[in-house]
């Protein structure tokens, strides 16, 4: 005896044009459809304990039938729920139906229209800036506690925070929550040490630490801004300019260190050491004193840019504006001159040298001349940008196509004169070295010819 109801199978072959089945057949039928119901429902309540509910959908019931490989059921896919009516077609033959939703029109013809969309774009915030999350709204909160006490409203500021309404109370600085008091106390100890100038012992130490540590990551920026700070605050105190750039170098020796994202902080310290317009003090440290600084600035930016110039495609053609601008301002000291000219030259090569500093020269042999007719310290500090000017010309000598002896150049006093296109003083030195290789290289590109 089945449970299903046989009559549901007659009624079934009747409606696809079966007009008598046999009884036998009627009752087969109807147990296996019972069975095949039992075999759905029980996989279909599977994937509902396995969901963690206690309702039975029809989302499980189709994907029972998918599991059973049946055709899944159309129209039944809907997340809420179904009122089903009933209807009598019969004494005892209950009918159940899923009752549909009523929509009056008139409602539905003066209701408001939608919103329009927004069009789909793409925006970019930072994640993390040096490792701290900026408090911005597309940014998850890490502590609930910190989003009650943020500060809230458009006059907000991000260095002060309001506790309990009370405005004047600072949040201290986010350093002693980001670095471990192991790195607080390298960090220190190593800004005192290469800061001590009655111990170099002490200051190679720390050198030779920063260039062979590997676990520096999170200090880089401290030490980035640590030399902004000292380079910004002594310009008269040559030690402590020597004694940052320094340790820019070792930052850059050590191989275990990324330090391209911090490389545009590192280059307006190495410039201003390079280029700066007063460095050091002359009464105490002598008026040449900074030109040995301005030497090694020109080899850390050129050891930067040759090391993150490839990375960085603007790098190398910002240093080269930035130099070719300070060495045509003539109200610049000859120290500033002498830096533009080394960077220049480390930087461009011979290709710079030719096309930014040798058409320059003409104009800019007037104030030099002023400057080696001075008595004074201008006259040594000129001697200093004239002997930079003949080592940017001699990197030429490399480059030249064709040397003295097989260009047809002239000999003598013609020669004298045709060498002051590139200014009287830079030519007549040019002209006394009398190498040939060297001359042919200043008069290969000669605008005037």
């Amino acid at each position: 005896m089945s449970v299903w109801n046989p009559e549901n199978v007659t009624d079934v072959a009747e409606s696809i044009g079966i007009a008598s089945l046999n009884r036998d057949v009627v009752e087969h039928l109807a147990r296996d459809v019972e069975y095949r119901m039992s075999q759905v429902l029980n996989e279909a309540l599977k994937f509902m304990r396995h969901g963690k509910r206690t309702t039975l959908t029809t989302q499980d019931v189709s994907q029972a039938l998918r599991l059973l490989d049946v055709e899944p059921l159309y129209g039944y896919e809907s997340t809420r729920p179904l009122r089903f009516g009933e209807a009598s077609i019969g004494p005892g033959q209950p009918l159940f139906y899923v009752e549909d939703e009523e929509v009056d029109f008139e409602k539905l013809i003066n209701a408001p229209l939608p919103k329009v969309p927004r069009e789909m774009s793409y925006t970019a915030h930072w994640l993390a800036v040096e490792g701290v999350q900026p408090s911005i709204p597309q940014n998850p909160l890490t502590d609930p506690r910190s989003a009650e006490l943020a500060a809230k409203g458009s006059s907000a500021n991000s260095t002060l925070a309001a506790v309990s309404g009370n405005d004047n109370i600072a949040v201290k600085p986010l350093v002693k929550h980001i670095l471990s008091k192991e790195l607080q106390l390298y960090f220190e100890r190593i800004c005192g040490a290469i800061l001590d100038e009655s111990n170099e012992e002490y200051r190679s130490a720390a050198f030779a630490s920063l260039r062979t540590d590997t676990g520096l990551h999170q200090l880089i920026p401290y030490f980035i801004q640590f030399v902004a700070d000292k380079v910004t605050h002594n310009l008269k105190n040559i030690f402590v300019l020597t004694q940052t750039m320094q340790l820019l170098a070792a930052l850059l020796d050590n191989q275990s260190l990324f330090l391209a994202p911090y490389v545009p902080g590192n280059v307006p310290s190495i410039l201003t050491c390079l280029i700066g317009k007063h460095l050091g003090n002359p009464a105490l440290d002598g008026a040449t004193t900074h030109f040995a600084l301005r030497d090694y600035s020109a080899s850390l930016l050129s050891k930067t840019a040759c090391q993150y110039g490839p990375s960085s495609s603007t790098l190398k053609p910002r240093i080269a504006r930035s130099c070719l601008k300070h060495f045509l301002d003539s109200h610049k000291p000859f120290g500033t001159h002498y830096g533009a000219v080394l960077g220049l030259a480390m930087i461009a090569g011979a290709q710079g040298v030719r096309t930014l500093i040798l058409p320059n020269l003409k104009a800019y042999d007037l104030h030099l001349q002023e400057g080696m007719k001075d008595d004074g310290g201008k006259r040594e500090q000129a001697e200093y940008v004239k002997q930079a000017i003949l080592r940017a010309l001699q990197t030429l000598q490399e480059d030249a196509v064709m040397e003295m002896s097989s260009n047809g150049h002239p000999a003598g006093e013609a020669l004298r004169e045709r060498l002051g296109a590139v200014g009287e003083v830079v030519g007549a030195r040019v002209f006394e070295s009398g190498r040939e290789g060297l001359i042919g290289a200043v008069l290969e590109r000669d605008p005037v010819v």
